[in-house]
């Protein structure tokens, strides 16, 4: 193998949870599986570092996890290139795996939590070097003390304990006991997210002088994109289990192509008390990874979801259409309380009489944008069937009409400079990207009337 291939790789790396409790949800079926990590693909060179983005709960401290194989893989490969071979630690065993322990280490997120508070400096440094029988005696002191002058700390700090140092001490402790073993490769687990914004710099810059010095490769979690922006060489952006975007800093902070991926950078806020924000807001929470959206996941909250080909709509208009039908599918449309509205405005008439205002009720209330023409006598007649709470009725009137590509075709993640999974940037037959300006789209399905 030559320098230039990755250090780190992954192919379809997957990690499922069970949620599997008992008898009972095995005897019922009610067992689910939840899916943090769906088929990931990266690479890290060696002396790179790549920073992995994403909301709260989209997997990327599961991919960090399950790339260390501190959790089983559901299926599969993880590659480290040790020397001129490829090992693919989701096949080794557990004494196996303790071997490249040395190679391969991990920061957690958290240093209130991940330092033994009963054990000293020392001791918790040392450890590494114990179980790996790296040093004793003197050697083992010596070791001590250099990691921690290395952290930026004091040599006399080791005989003490854990609360008697500040956050950002704490984690210093933690990427010394990451050091003792000589690593080639650390996983970052959102290692400034617990410090005060005035500390996290510090350890951001810390990290960067250790990777120069050490020539450290780094996987490195976050969730605010303006502190990968300071550490990563490339960023991937990770939404429910899956990469949906991978480009250098310049990229995706410059050009963003992803929708979620500019949804995120509009939430960076700006020390500016004139600025104005554009942010783009996503509507409904994340979906449930035991039960994720079909085609593309990002499309129950995606700005910029595709209508079908040739219909004429706006995306403002065409995207509330796709909301209703959304709390349909999931039982969530406000019927009772539409009628407790038209009913109040009539107090004893009766609700046949009452229709052509509930519709009216529910469709301002649902709708964030009223529909015109077609659109419209579209939705008042699914609203006719929910009045009658024919759900099923009124969820297949609106599919036939409004459903999108990126509801029934899963997008991939491609190759090139910076690859994203995103029906807007598919290439059609003729090899041309389709416009993404416009309101429909060259590769969508359906038609309208």
């Amino acid at each position: 193998m030559s320098a230039d291939d990755p250090l780190i790789r992954t192919e379809n790396l997957t990690k499922y949870y069970s949620t599997e409790s008992g008898f009972l949800d095995r005897l019922l079926g009610e067992d689910k599986d939840v899916k943090a990590v769906d088929g990931v693909d990266i690479e890290i060179k060696e002396g790179e570092t790549l920073g992995l983005v994403g909301e709260s709960g989209c997997g990327k401290s599961s991919l960090g996890r399950t790339l260390l194989q501190l959790e089983d893989v559901t299926a599969g490969s993880a590659y480290y290139r040790d020397g001129d071979k490829e090992i693919d630690l989701a096949q080794l065993s557990n004494s196996e795996m303790r071997e490249y322990r040395k190679d391969l280490q991990f920061i957690f997120q958290n240093p209130f939590a991940s330092l033994n508070p009963r054990l000293t400096i020392a001791d918790i440094i040392g450890e590494p070097l114990d179980v790996h029988g790296l040093a004793s005696g003197d050697e083992r002191q010596e070791r001590i003390e250099e990691l921690l002058e290395t952290v930026g700390l004091q040599a006399s700090h080791a005989g003490r304990y854990p609360h008697e140092f500040s956050g950002g001490q704490r984690q210093r402790i933690g990427i010394a006991r990451a050091l003792a073993v000589d690593p080639d490769f650390i996983v970052c687990d959102e290692p400034v997210s617990a410090l005060d914004v005035s500390v996290q710099a510090q350890i951001l810059n810390l990290l960067m002088d250790l990777q120069e010095e050490l020539g450290l490769s780094y996987l490195f979690i976050a969730h605010d994109l303006s502190v990968v922006e300071h550490i990563a060489d490339r960023i991937a952006v990770m939404y429910l289990g899956e990469i949906v975007e991978v480009g250098t800093p310049e990229e995706v902070f410059t050009e963003p192509h992803h929708p979620y991926t500019e949804a995120l950078l509009s939430a960076i806020p700006e020390p500016d008390p004139l600025w104005e924000s554009d942010r783009v807001l996503l509507k409904g929470t994340v979906p449930s990874p035991m039960d994720p959206p079909s085609g593309c996941k990002f499309h129950t909250r995606c700005p910029r979801v595709i209508p079908p080909e040739g219909m004429d709509i706006g995306q403002e208009e065409f995207r509330s259409i796709m909301d209703l039908r959304v709390r349909i599918a999931d039982r969530e449309v406000g019927i009772e309380y539409a009628w407790e509205q038209v009913e109040e405005r009539n107090p004893g008439a009766n609700r046949a009489d009452l229709r052509e205002e509930f519709i009216t009720e529910l469709r301002e209330h649902e709708l964030d944008t009223e529909p015109d023409g077609v659109h419209r006598r579209r939705v008042d007649e699914a609203i006719e069937f929910l009045a009658d709470e024919d759900y099923e009725a009124a969820g297949d009137l609106l599919r036939e009409h409004y459903e999108s590509v990126c509801e029934t075709r899963e997008p991939t993640l491609g190759d090139g400079e910076n690859p994203k999974s995103c029906h807007l940037f598919d290439v059609d037959e003729t090899g041309e990207i389709p416009d993404t300006e416009g309101d429909a789209h060259d590769g969508a399905v359906g038609a309208d009337d």
